[in-house]
């Protein structure tokens, strides 16, 4: 097993952007190189280079791996490249559009995240989507499940000890 380690020093944010520009360019796309930048960095990092990125070429990150990438490596990176709190909006989002009776990415996200965590996920979730998780779920689900998972990701739980 391999393990990825952040380069010392990091290079420049812009740099990385240039980089990743170059990896779109041209025909084809150079996986590799979006690996290498993408894989070395941390969430905080990827999120500064989202934030440049599109302060320097006026385009979202994320749409240009979306149109630059296909099938599962389009949604690893995607998944990669977003912050927690999107992340887990993403994935409740679709879970929510493909229900099935035992959801555990949702039973995940309400059980396992803070309550702190959970809020960003249902902030990001409402300015990802225009409408809040509490409804999609009380929306796509049904009796003893819904009282259970409705409260869940509503409430906002005291953790001090």
């Amino acid at each position: 097993m391999s393990t990825l380690r952040i380069p010392q020093p990091v290079p420049p944010v812009a740099d990385d952007c240039e980089q990743l520009r170059k990896a779109f360019a041209g025909w084809g796309t150079n996986e590799d190189l979006i690996i290498s930048i993408l894989g070395h960095r941390n969430a905080a990092q990827r999120k500064l280079i989202r934030e440049t990125y599109f302060e320097t070429y006026g385009e979202d990150l994320l749409k240009a791996l979306d149109k630059e990438l296909s099938n599962d490596f389009e949604r690893l990176v995607h998944l990669w490249t977003l912050d927690p709190a999107e992340r887990d909006a993403f994935l409740a989002n679709e879970a929510t559009k493909r229900w099935t009776s035992s959801n555990q990415v949702l039973m995940e996200i309400a059980c396992t995240r803070s309550s702190d965590q959970l809020l960003f996920a249902r902030k990001a979730y409402h300015a990802r989507y225009k409408k809040s998780l509490e409804e999609d779920v009380a929306h796509h689900t049904t009796g003893e499940f819904r009282k259970l998972l409705l409260p869940l990701v509503s409430s906002y739980r005291y953790e001090e000890m």
